[in-house]
């Protein structure tokens, strides 16, 4: 069920393989905009009780992929909230043919201005990640950015994700690394999250860092130079 984290903000919790059996989950956020309608972050994989609990809610108005690998739940959210407008990286549409969006930009639109801000994370393309602050509560919002998987059901997770450098850390995991090709632009987008007031994370894969997630960060990114 879903597990209300503030005021206006809920995760809803998923299972989720990569290839090879490496089980990571994920998790979808949603927050409640001014208007009483529902913002969702990186939709998964939303079973029928997830489903009616959205609906029960109010209506969604506003469905984001906030990277380019968060998009393989994007049809079935759209199927299921039909007057939900789409947001993505430009990018995206390479991969979701025929999926109609509205681009994400350094700007909150106005659908959500003033309840959540966000940042482009410059630097890293082929990731393309949009991080997110939701205000009132000071909770940033994370997808692939950082990871923070401290739990795993098999063998073979742990080994993978302590290969990838992911597993019992916060922060970005060697992949992520490899993709922030302009470490400058990366930190100057880094710098600019930090620049933000939050105080706890909730990243789509691992734990959600209920405190200190700011000094985090820091840490997280202090090898960017």
């Amino acid at each position: 069920m879903p597990k209300q984290i503030a005021e206006g903000l809920w995760t809803l919790e998923h299972d989720f393989a990569m290839p090879g059996g490496i089980e990571i989950g994920t998790r979808t956020s949603v927050v409640r905009l001014q208007d009483g309608g529902l913002w969702l972050h990186a939709p998964g994989n939303l079973d029928d009780t997830q489903v009616d609990w959205l609906r029960g809610q109010g209506p969604v108005r506003a469905i984001v992929a906030p990277n380019l690998f968060h998009h393989l739940f994007l049809r079935a959210a759209v199927a299921n909230f039909p007057g939900a407008r789409l947001f993505a990286p430009h990018a995206l549409a390479d991969k979701c043919p025929g999926l109609r969006f509205e681009r994400l930009c350094d700007a909150p639109p106005v659908l959500w201005e003033g309840a959540l801000e966000q940042v482009r994370v410059d630097g890293a393309p082929r990731l393309a990640e949009f991080a997110f602050l939701h205000v009132a509560s000071r909770t940033l919002l994370l997808t692939d950015l950082c990871f923070n998987v401290h739990r795993a059901r098999n063998l073979r997770t742990r080994l993978a994700l302590g290969a990838l450098g992911a597993w019992k850390r916060f922060g970005p995991s060697r992949l992520g690394r490899s993709l922030m090709r302009e470490r400058g632009r990366v930190r100057r987008s880094v710098d600019r999250i930090l620049a933000w007031d939050f105080d706890r994370a909730i990243v789509s894969h691992g734990d959600i860092v209920e405190e200190g997630a700011h000094e985090s960060l820091r840490q997280a990114f202090a090898w960017l130079k």
